[in-house]
């Protein structure tokens, strides 16, 4: 310790050491300038060049400098620790001890010299190389992660790409259809215009003709009483008592003319109208029962087997053995209480989910008086009182007293033109969207869109109480056909 700080004395044995390896450094590089060259942008340049600064092939721990090889033989007597040329050699070294960070205490997880070690004696501390070796693998394995991720990534681009194909392959070809069908649409309404048009002035022809008739009559009449008109004139003016006699007995008789009394033009077009527009909706019934056909068509390709799942059944509920018919019993069956099972509705779950993507199955409601249908979110309440409506879960619909109604806040009443005896159910996933099916019919019964799927759904079957045998009938999950 000194209480000033002394003047600090060369050490000549070093500087002249330094002297003579920057001289032979410098000699060596010349010659072999035709090897060596320039460091360029982003690589060491040596320290030891005087001249242009050539690229460092090794880096020395313990001066701290970075080296063109072939180095000065005074570095072998120091044992200078060489390796790669690294930038911010000071970095390297322990900043309490002046010493390389030669060791890498694992419990620490921290660099560390010589030295530091004996402060690490109850520490997992092993050379950097061997750790270097360890982490090296890690990397390798992470490097295969990533790589695999990349590949997964890769191709999840060309499914969404082919995605995209199928997409306009499919916007396309229902854009062909939809302009052929609107296309046939337009014809069928401007034909029935044609038609409507056509039959009014047909009417009207009809009307012109006979009032013409009408008129060509009347006016022959007029020139037949103009004629007697003017043979009364003259007989009235006759002296002659004998010709007046004679003759008037002929003109007091009635001329010989129609009673026009009852005889009027009144065309009539009433119904016109109203008989051509049943008639062109017929046409599009037809129409768009062909339609309802295809689209009924494309969304059974989405079809899946669909199967009842015993352990989220009632305990009234009756499943057959093949998990495709289920009807109300009278006898509540022992079964454990687990949180998958309804408790207090006579409700049960398909197994069958569906977090991507579409699906579609068939139900038989034949010969029941009352039924629930459609499909229910995985968090939706199964103990208790249940709402069976969108914001609690399920979107379903329902028969009830000839009634049928889609369920929500408040329950909306539908019009069906036949009561279905099969329905089909159709979801699509990201699109929020799902449909029920009269598949006799091919009819569109109601929608639910707009709908915001974060998890996954169920099929949602409830064949209601049977009230006395009254309905007694099964919900049978049908086998799809596909339609001709």
């Amino acid at each position: 310790m000194f209480n000033t700080r002394p003047d600090m004395k060369v050490n000549t044995f070093i500087s002249e050491m330094v002297s003579q390896f920057r001289q032979e450094a410098q000699q060596n590089a010349s010659s072999s300038s035709s090897e060596q060259q320039a460091a360029k942008p982003g690589e060491v340049p040596s320290d030891v060049c005087t001249g242009t600064k050539l690229k460092a092939l090794k880096s020395c721990l313990v001066l701290l400098v970075f080296l063109v090889i072939p180095v000065c033989l005074a570095f072998i007597y120091f044992r200078t620790q060489l390796m790669d040329p690294v930038e911010n050699l000071e970095h390297r070294m322990c900043t309490k001890h002046n010493k390389p960070l030669e060791l890498f205490c694992k419990t620490d997880q921290t660099f560390v010299c010589a030295l530091c070690s004996l402060d690490h004696k109850t520490h997992d501390v092993v050379p950097l190389k061997e750790e270097y070796e360890r982490q090296k693998a890690e990397l390798g394995k992470t490097e295969a992660e990533i790589q695999e991720m990349i590949q997964k990534r890769r191709l999840k681009i060309e499914e969404i790409k082919h995605s995209v194909d199928l997409s306009k392959e499919a916007a396309d070809r229902l854009k062909a259809e939809g302009v052929q069908v609107f296309t046939a649409l337009k014809e069928s309404v401007e034909r029935s215009l044609n038609e409507l048009i056509e039959t009014i002035e047909e009417k009207q022809r009809t009307t012109e003709k006979q009032a013409e008739d009408f008129i060509k009559e009347l006016e022959q009449e007029i020139s037949e009483l103009k004629k007697r008109s003017s043979e009364v004139e003259k007989l009235s003016h006759s002296e002659d008592h004998l010709h007046l006699l004679q003759n008037f007995p002929f003109l007091k008789a009635d001329p010989p003319t129609k009673d026009w009394t009852e005889v009027s033009v009144h065309p009539s077009y009433e119904g016109t109208v109203v008989r051509a527009v049943a008639k062109l909706e017929k046409t599009l019934s037809k129409q768009m029962k062909k339609l309802f056909e295809a689209e009924l068509k494309r969304i059974q390709q989405y079809a899946v087997d669909v199967t009842l799942d015993p352990d989220t059944a009632h305990p009234k509920l009756i499943l057959s053995d093949d998990g495709k018919e289920v009807y109300h019993g009278d006898v509540w069956k022992n079964l454990p209480d687990n949180p998958k099972r309804f408790s207090d509705h006579v409700n049960v779950l398909g197994k069958q989910s569906l977090s991507s993507g579409r699906i579609y199955f068939e139900v038989q409601v034949k010969e029941k008086t009352k039924w629930d249908l459609g499909v229910a979110r995985e968090s939706i309440n199964r103990k208790g009182k249940i709402r069976l409506r969108p914001q609690d879960g399920f979107c379903t619909i329902r028969l009830t007293q000839n009634d049928y109604f889609v369920l929500g806040d408040p329950p909306v009443r539908l019009s069906l033109k036949s009561p279905p005896q099969k329905v089909g159910v159709f979801v699509d996933y990201e699109e929020g969207l799902v449909s029920f099916y009269d598949v006799e019919t091919a009819a569109l019964i109601y929608s639910f869109t707009g709908c915001s799927f974060t998890e996954k759904l169920y099929p949602f079957f409830s064949p209601c109480n049977n009230y006395g045998g009254e309905n007694s009938a099964p919900l049978i999950i049908c086998r799809v056909n596909q339609t001709a």
